[in-house]
């Protein structure tokens, strides 16, 4: 969080991941366990804080490097991209964190049977 510019404080964190993550908000004390190490976010919210603080999530979980399998299987997703998925993507990467939270929230609901 330094590195990001973020002060490493439990309130900062809670408010922070809340405005980007498409689930049911975080408690302080939630937060607080994880800069604690007491307690380690699921895979979804391992994803919003690496993207957020601009890690990788593998190294935000390990603590390691990237490893060339995890490389290779994102080459792998990035070429069965057709140019207008792309073209999305990069639209929803630009908007900020409170929009697409809400396009997170519209995509989930689209996927539930």
């Amino acid at each position: 969080m330094l590195t990001a510019g973020y002060e490493a404080r439990p309130v900062v964190l809670e408010r922070e991941f809340n405005q980007r993550y498409w689930g049911k908000p975080l408690t302080v004390q939630a937060v607080r366990r994880w800069l604690l190490g007491n307690a380690i976010p699921t895979q979804d919210r391992l994803q919003v804080l690496a993207e957020w603080l601009n890690v990788d999530p593998h190294w935000l979980r390990f603590g390691e490097k990237l490893s060339g399998s995890v490389q290779q299987q994102r080459k792998r997703w990035d070429a069965k991209m057709t140019p207008q998925e792309r073209q999305a993507i990069e639209v929803f990467l630009a908007l900020p964190p409170d929009k697409r939270k809400m396009v997170g929230e519209i995509i989930h609901a689209l996927a539930k049977p």
